[in-house]
């Protein structure tokens, strides 16, 4: 079975690429806009006339596309995301190689869920931000495409290679920095958000099964478990042999912060103001000040609370229920989530 693969240089679509390419009856030729692949394409530039001879010159069996863009505006996002998508669409209409279309979704289509939910893929997509919108226009293009598709919604995922700008990559270096320079408390935010996490090599293997099978439409890839992003902090934790205390700096001003670990008397690596407000964490998230009279601290500790936005426009909770790839592809997930943080902090212990 020959196999289109493109986006083979991102971060999933590099496992991708290694999974397919340990299956022998796989013939895979990438393409993208990189030196490296088979074939240099863009799909946010490239015209679907020019993508129809080169499905027809290779005539392959699926197409998988795992290409796009996570950060930008919504112009950037919407060229990457969906103008690309309806290339590739619009492509497989023309040519005569009757290729399947497996579609690399994402969880912010759903956008927030109630705390306590599995979200299944009949919920009503609500995305919360221009990528979850990009991306579900995307989806709705492969649906309404006609041709022989499945998108799979992958949740959080997580494990080598994870990029520095995820909550996980921005965790992991947070805790290189406080090693290297002997800091024993190290002051994280937006660590109350739950996150299903589900490791970019099981994410693989489900594209792997998708590739292979007659499912179409929606099917979530998730572990079926929310985390709180405290929890995976402090398994990281342990994993790097971090003794010091993470203070977390989630909440209104005012209120109690809680500490993971064990908290040393003196302070260090703090950012605060003249008032003790901090300023910024060690995510790199700003901290505004309290509302009202910022010259009072006792004004300040009763203001507003202030909200603490989430940046995948995903609120404080997502879950996947994930019985729909176990049902129609035969996929599970294998690697645990501790089993990911060890393998981002052996990435990040290598800066050290």
């Amino acid at each position: 079975m020959r196999v289109l693969l493109i986006g083979a240089n991102g971060y999933i679509g590099r496992f991708v690429a290694d999974r397919l390419l340990a299956d022998p009856a796989v013939q895979l030729t990438a393409l993208g806009r990189g030196d490296d692949a088979d074939v240099r394409f863009d799909l946010a530039t490239g015209s679907p006339g020019a993508l129809t001879r080169f499905l027809d010159a290779v005539h392959p069996g699926v197409v998988v596309n795992c290409a796009g863009a996570t950060r930008g505006g919504a112009r950037e996002l919407t060229r990457h995301n969906t103008v690309a998508v309806a290339t590739v669409c619009e492509a497989l209409r023309r040519s005569g190689c009757g290729a399947r279309l497996v579609q690399v979704g994402c969880s912010a289509e759903y956008g927030p869920s109630q705390p306590g939910s599995s979200t299944a893929e009949d919920a009503v997509p609500r995305p919360g931000g221009p990528y979850g919108v990009s991306k579900l226009a995307a989806t709705e293009l492969v649906l309404g495409s006609g041709l022989d598709a499945v998108v799979l919604r992958v949740f959080s995922p997580a494990g080598p290679g994870t990029p520095a700008g995820s909550p996980l990559g921005r965790l992991a270096e947070a805790m290189r920095r406080a090693m290297q320079s002997g800091d024993g408390e190290l002051r994280l935010g937006g660590l109350g958000a739950q996150r299903d996490f589900i490791d970019v090599r099981d994410v693989a293997r489900a594209v792997h099964a998708a590739s292979l099978s007659a499912a179409q439409g929606v099917i979530n890839i998730g572990s079926g478990r929310a985390v709180r992003l405290r929890d995976a902090a402090a398994t990281l934790a342990r994993v790097a042999g971090y003794g010091g205390a993470l203070h977390e700096l989630d909440g209104p001003p005012g209120a109690p912060r809680p500490t993971i670990g064990h908290p040393r008397t003196e302070t260090m690596g703090h950012r605060v103001d003249s008032l003790g407000h901090h300023r910024t964490d060690a995510l790199g998230h700003h901290r505004p000040e309290p509302l009202g009279n910022r010259g009072d601290r006792a004004d300040a500790e009763h203001a507003a609370p202030v909200a603490y936005p989430y940046p995948d426009g995903c609120g404080s909770w997502q879950q996947a229920d994930v019985r729909t790839a176990r049902d129609r592809l035969g996929w599970r997930p294998r690697i645990g989530l501790e089993e990911s943080l060890a393998d981002i902090w052996m990435e990040a212990a290598c800066r050290i």
